[in-house]
């Protein structure tokens, strides 16, 4: 069974094997959840929405269409293959 040892300032490394279970990854947030019926807690990786990703990334500047992304895209793969 993995195990951790709890540091002075309350810290825990996650044995890799259980990050991985879990999914868990650099900056990943978990929820420590008691367990009424055996008093035990429960550690459970945090989920979030898409929804909840809305505002997160700012646009400067006016929209670009499609054609006009196709356009770039082909004009920085021509300047990468010296073209």
């Amino acid at each position: 069974m993995p195990a951790s040892t709890v540091t002075s300032k309350g810290q825990i490394t996650v044995p890799a094997e259980v990050r991985k279970a879990l999914g868990l990854r650099s900056g990943s947030r978990v929820n420590f959840v008691l367990r009424t019926d055996s008093g035990a807690y429960e550690l459970v990786p945090e989920t979030r929405s898409v929804a909840s990703l809305k505002g997160s990334i700012t646009i400067n500047g006016p929209a670009v269409t499609l054609e006009e992304m196709d356009e770039a895209i082909s004009a920085g793969s021509a300047a990468t293959l010296g073209r």
